[in-house]
């Protein structure tokens, strides 16, 4: 069974930011009811995380600024919310969420998390709208725990992942790839273990054809015994923060072909939506709920 973290936490301290569409937090889950792609069972709410898994990835003083709310004032800038308690709370369960998102996918080989995809957050500083990397977060997790070896982490949100590139950079058993418009945001990246900047205006064909040649090879090379896929949706044409060109058919067929190629090879995969931002609510919805439908169709 298809295993989706969503808490009701998840929209309600960004209820009155009426920069980005985040009501797509509530649309999201009625919508995948109201299609029939999933049922009420599929959906889970997750608890709130210890500090002891979040300061596997996070440092403690960072961790402890956090949640006592002492954060700098530059630090807090850099979030781009006002931090609250209900803010906080809402990242320790989103990162909760895509830590028992691994033990779903490894008993059903897929797991989702309507929200997560903060990989702007690094291991002791915030940065745009991020506050813990959830998937650095259930990756140290796995490893820590040993139910994983060699996880990889592919990262398709438009944006590059430099919070978990800098995590990472020096930590073997992590791979991380991050596709993203080279000219956007952030504008000094990190160092991925293979980063692939993309030109503003890149279609379908140059986007895919680039990951269908790039994306087997190092799961071939690196061999990962679990993944992590953040699969945003800034990519699209109508994206007010994306810049590239692509169509929601064509951010279908992204996610088809990373999640066939996690089934092929048998890999668990855990999935965190990330970015998402269009000038049409509705097309932020229905490209979202693409990531879940095929999900369905291939895993279940």
């Amino acid at each position: 069974m298809l295993k989706i973290a969503f808490n009701k936490t998840y929209a309600h301290p960004l209820k009155k930011n009426h920069r980005f569409p985040m009501v797509k937090y509530e649309l999201l889950p009625e919508q995948l009811l109201r299609k029939n792609i999933c049922v009420e069972s599929n959906f889970f709410s997750p608890s709130t995380i210890s500090k002891k898994n979040a300061t596997l990835t996070h440092g403690n003083a960072y961790y402890d600024q956090l949640v006592g709310l002492t954060l700098s004032k530059s630090d807090q800038r850099q979030i781009g919310f006002p931090l609250s308690e209900a803010l906080v709370h809402r990242e320790r369960t989103i990162a909760q969420g895509s830590i028992q998102n691994t033990q779903y996918a490894l008993d059903y080989g897929i797991s989702m998390n309507i929200a997560g995809g903060t990989h702007h957050a690094f291991k002791d500083q915030p940065g745009a709208f991020c506050m813990l990397n959830d998937q650095a977060v259930a990756a140290n997790y796995l490893i820590k725990n040993n139910y994983a070896q060699r996880v990889m982490i592919i990262d398709l949100d438009v944006h590059q992942g430099n919070g978990t590139a800098s995590i990472f950079e020096n930590n073997p058993s992590v791979f991380t790839l991050s596709f993203h418009g080279q000219k956007n945001y952030p504008f000094i990246k990190q160092k991925s273990d293979c980063d692939v900047g993309l030109e503003d205006g890149t279609t379908d064909a140059g986007y895919l054809k680039e990951l269908e040649n790039i994306l087997p090879k190092l799961v071939d090379s690196f061999e990962p015994d679990f993944i992590f896929y953040l699969a945003g949706v800034d990519v699209l044409e109508n994206d007010k923060l994306g810049r590239l060109g692509m169509t929601i058919e064509g951010c279908k067929e992204r996610d088809r072909f990373v999640m066939e190629l996690c089934k092929k090879n048998q890999i668990p995969v855990q999935v965190s939506m990330g970015g998402g931002y269009s000038v049409y609510l509705k097309e932020i919805i229905d490209a979202h709920s693409n990531t879940f439908e095929v999900a369905q169709e291939l895993f279940f």
